[in-house]
């Protein structure tokens, strides 16, 4: 059902936790199936040096958000924009299409991290 690279960041996922300080913040939900996820970054010129999450659902939930973070880190504000759910799910090599609606959240907490970081330094 899972491919190897949704198994792998599942059971090793990269960044998580919190960053102390974060300059942005962004945390979504699906109620339907109760996958909660939320981003933590640390911009420094208008580049994400950190991120971290902490994601409460699925093996899929989780392995997305880990995802997210290794494809993050590193880009510009804008680059993290373009990031997509899609583009995610594709770094994975897929998801089960029963997934794909509510474990995979990881782009939109990613970009509303984003906002939040806009919104306190704009």
């Amino acid at each position: 059902m899972y491919t190897e690279k949704v198994m792998d960041h599942f059971s090793n996922p990269r960044n998580v936790g919190e960053i102390e300080n974060a300059n942005g913040v962004g945390e979504v939900g699906n109620a339907s199936c109760g996958d909660i996820m939320k981003i933590f970054l640390k911009v420094e010129d208008n580049i994400i040096k950190d991120v971290k999450f902490k994601t409460f659902g699925c093996g899929a939930a989780i392995a997305t958000s880990s995802m997210v973070t290794e494809l993050a880190i590193g880009k510009t504000l804008e680059e993290a924009l373009v990031l997509t759910n899609q583009a995610v799910a594709e770094a994975l090599d897929g998801l089960p299409p029963a997934k794909m609606h509510c474990s995979n959240l990881a782009a939109d907490a990613l970009h509303e991290a984003i906002k939040d970081y806009q919104a306190k330094n704009s």
